[in-house]
C-alpha cells in the first residue's frame, strides 16, 4: 500500500469537515477511524490528540504518527545506525574490536558483571568470535546481538 498524499489527505480532510469550518472534530475523526478498523473512544482519541478538533496541518501530523511511513530501507538503516551506536559503547578505543577487557570494563559499569569475571568476558568473545582473532568486530557484534540479522 503506497502513502496518501498530501492532496489525497486534503480531500479525506475536507470530506471530514462537514460543516466547512477548517477544523475536523475527534467524532467526524473518529467515524473515520472506526471505518478502517480503529477503535477507540472519544477520551482516548483526545489523549491521543491532544486537542478536540484538528486543523488541515495537524490532520497530517496525526496522519504521520499513525502511519507506519518508513520504507523497509528506511527501517534497516535505523537499525543499523542503532546497532553501530550501541557498538561504540563497547568499542572504547574506538578501534572497530571490542576486546575481552573492554567488553568487562563496560560490563562492570553498567553494574551487570563482577570485577573478577574476565574469564566469562573471554568466553563470551570467543562464542561470537568466527574469524577468531580474539575480538569481536562488528559483524560479529551484530550477529550476537541478533542472530538474525546478517
Amino acid at each position: 500500500m503506497s502513502p496518501l498524499t498530501k492532496n489525497d489527505l486534503r480531500r479525506i480532510f475536507e470530506k471530514l469537515d462537514k460543516n466547512g469550518d477548517g477544523l475536523v472534530g475527534l467524532d467526524e475523526l473518529n467515524c473515520l477511524l472506526d471505518r478502517t478498523g480503529v477503535q477507540l473512544s472519544l477520551e482516548e482519541l483526545e489523549s491521543l490528540v491532544g486537542t478536540p478538533c484538528l486543523g488541515f496541518d495537524e490532520f497530517i501530523f496525526f496522519y504521520d504518527s499513525i502511519s507506519n511511513q518508513k520504507t523497509k530501507t528506511e527501517a534497516e538503516n535505523d537499525e543499523e545506525s542503532d546497532i553501530a551506536k550501541a557498538f561504540k559503547v563497547f568499542d572504547l578505543n574506538g578501534d572497530g574490536f571490542i576486546s575481552s577487557e573492554e567488553l568487562q570494563s563496560v560490563l562492570v559499569r553498567l553494574g551487570l558483571l563482577d570485577e573478577r569475571s574476565g574469564k566469562d568476558c573471554t568466553n563470551m568473545i570467543y562464542y561470537y568470535d568466527t574469524n577468531m582473532d580474539g575480538m569481536i568486530d562488528f559483524q560479529e557484534f551484530k550477529n550476537m546481538m541478533f542472530p538474525t540479522i546478517s
